[in-house]
């Protein structure tokens, strides 16, 4: 007895352990954690594992990079030394023995693996950088989110060891933005974050750690009610809820054991099976950091009031309004966009304007009547053609080339990051006060960094997706994520719109006997002949459905399948957005037409979306239904 109680207050003295933890950690997933650990704190982005993809404990080599290493070296480093086991393990699996100390090392890493096995594991040979400097920033950086992090999962029910995924998702980096297009700490796509955030040409908040926390505890949330465990909802941040849900339902288990080491999907890769292990491996570090690190100094918790825009508003006339300088506003609001800072657009109406929290208390009466009596801006003395007014087809470069101002000018003087990016009716600044064309020293070394940041992201985008990092700046351009290649899901969709190996589908709210036809090229007879169905008979949500691919693939019908839904969320996310959940209980009598009049903004594919297995063809009294608030966008 006291053997066994001695063992229970070691186990509760680990990092990470909970009796009754929604977070499981199984023992056989602790070599892959114990890896990540030694990514996250053992090693730099200076240095790499030379390792086995599927078997995490068998690293063959930790490559060191020297100090000025340019990248292409650093690329045939890896090549040399990736090219280098595969050809050991090619002999060791044609049967050769080893023949020096080296190819010993190897075999001895492969104690009882067959020679299919060791064929097996050429494929596998994988490079991974570390991460031990950018976790470190992470831990520090945490302090200033930590505490809205914990009271917004609290707040909706949600395991607080969440709050360690955004070292996985962007090492608590508020501006990260992936080459993928994931942005912020919680590194949103842009599709998923219009679910629940402002993304426009005017604010993303995505940028903004508070509104996307809140953006991730609804998305978590919804994972976890769709998949029902926590492994498999946090899997599916990366690999959507759909694919988690294929996942389960083809292993016939919601093991994530059995799923990350046995599940094969060309879409299911190294990120997917490593995304939870790595988040445990993360959690594991942020309980006990200063096991791992020495002399951390965590920021301090973020301090400011939210004060609500009344009206739409310019920065200009807000910094006349507040006294606050602008370059403190700006930090404070990092959602708002280059657009609004150099006065192409007003702070939207109903933005929840950040200010100091020291210094004078604001409400929304009292900004909009301070924004109101506030004189107007100082004019400036501009020379005669120091604007340009931007027409339809101009580009930045041909504005520059048309007035004679250096691109990099432009650039600086209208605070733009991306040179690709104007709009007609665009008022560009031309020149500094006094008529000067050629900036400052101080705007132009801005300038130079602007277009520098630019060229870079044209270059990520134009990278092939599936080269590794070797060194801290490809890290940074490969983006945040400390599992090379992990993103958020494109979409939270948990409804499966692939054929299945039959070749039947299973029908989907907002989908007719006419899409299926135009997306077949058949005519909607030909279906309703090859099921049974007689004219004027409806499909019905849920219900399996054989298909003809005579005239089109597998592939092209899932796209363009896919194509619709995507257009379809995309064109309703523009002016919806969803703020919570309820629950409701049916009634008798309730049918898919009644539980939808409750809230006359959410569609059917949404409602199935957030309930993928219920029968709302039968529905009973009783049946739990989850119902998403919606509410229509203030912006539009």
């Amino acid at each position: 007895m006291k053997c066994l109680l001695s063992l229970l207050l070691l186990c509760h003295s680990l990092p990470g352990f909970a009796a009754e933890s929604a977070i499981p950690r199984p023992l056989e997933l602790q070599p892959d954690i114990d890896f990540w650990i030694q990514v996250y704190t053992g090693i730099s982005t200076d240095a790499g594992f030379v390792h086995d993809q599927r078997d995490l404990r068998v690293v063959y080599q930790t490559l060191q990079f020297a100090t000025g290493t340019t990248p292409p070296q650093r690329q045939a480093l890896v090549d040399d030394a990736r090219k280098r086991y595969q050809d050991v393990l090619l002999y060791l699996a044609g049967g050769g023995e080893p023949r020096d100390a080296e190819e010993q090392r190897v075999r001895d890493l492969w104690p009882a693996a067959s020679a299919e096995r060791l064929a097996a594991a050429v494929d596998d040979v994988r490079f991974q950088l570390g991460q031990s400097d950018r976790f470190r920033e992470g831990l520090q950086r945490a302090g200033t989110w930590e505490p809205h992090i914990a009271q917004t999962l609290a707040g909706m029910g949600l395991p607080p060891e969440i709050a360690a995924l955004p070292h996985v998702e962007s090492s608590f980096n508020p501006a990260a933005y992936s080459k993928v297009g994931a942005a912020g700490l919680w590194q949103f796509m842009r599709s998923t974050g219009r679910r629940y955030l402002r993304i426009d040409a005017t604010v993303d908040e995505r940028m903004d750690p508070f509104r996307a926390t809140e953006a991730a505890a609804q998305l978590l949330s919804y994972n976890y009610r769709v998949l029902g465990t926590w492994p498999l909802a946090l899997t599916a941040y990366n690999h959507g809820a759909a694919g988690m849900r294929r996942a389960r339902d083809q292993m016939g288990t919601d093991d994530i054991v059995r799923i990350v080491r046995e599940y094969s999907s060309p879409s299911f890769g190294f990120a997917s099976r490593n995304f939870y292990v790595s988040f445990l491996a993360a959690l594991t570090v942020e309980s006990d950091p200063d096991r791992y690190f020495s002399e951390l100094t965590p920021a301090p918790e973020a301090r400011f009031q939210e004060v609500q825009l009344s009206a739409e508003a310019p920065m200009s006339a807000v910094e006349r309004a507040t006294g606050v300088p602008r370059a403190e506003l700006r930090a404070l609001n990092p959602a708002l966009l280059a657009t609004v800072w150099n006065g192409a657009r007003p702070v939207p109406r109903g933005y929840r304007l950040r200010l100091p929290a020291a210094g004078e208390t604001w409400s929304s009466e009292l900004l909009a009547r301070r924004i109101g009596s506030a004189p107007p801006p100082p004019t400036l003395t501009l020379d005669r053609g120091s604007y340009y007014v931007v027409q339809r087809g101009d580009t930045l470069e041909g504005i520059s080339k048309q007035t004679g101002v250096p691109l990099a000018n432009l650039l600086a003087l209208n605070t733009l990051r991306d040179q690709n990016f104007v709009y007609e009716g665009q008022r560009l600044q031309l020149a500094v006060a006094g008529g000067a064309a050629t900036a400052p020293a101080a705007v132009r070394a801005a300038a130079a960094v602007a277009v520098g940041e630019a060229s870079a992201e044209s270059a990520r985008a134009a990278a092939p997706a599936a080269s590794e990092p070797v060194s801290a700046a490809q890290a940074a351009e490969h983006g945040p994520a400390l599992v090379p290649g992990t993103a958020m899901s494109v979409t939270t969709d948990a409804v499966d719109y692939s054929v299945q190996a039959d070749e039947r589908i299973r029908v989907a709210a907002a989908e007719t006997l006419g899409h299926y036809a135009d997306w077949l090229g058949l005519s909607a007879a030909r279906l309703r002949e090859l099921n049974q169905l007689s004219f004027g008979a409806p499909v019905l949500i849920g219900r399996m459905l054989k298909l003809d691919f005579s005239r089109v693939d597998r592939m092209q019908f899932e796209q363009r399948r896919r194509a619709y839904h995507q257009q379809l969320q995309a064109e309703y996310f523009a002016v919806n957005r969803i703020t919570g959940t309820e629950v409701y209980v049916t009634r008798r009598g309730d049918s898919l037409w009644s539980v939808t009049q409750r809230n006359a903004r959410v569609p059917v594919w949404l409602l199935q979306q957030y309930n993928p297995d219920v029968d709302f063809n039968a529905l009973r009294a009783g049946t739990q239904i989850v119902l998403p608030r919606v509410e229509a966008r203030p912006d539009v």
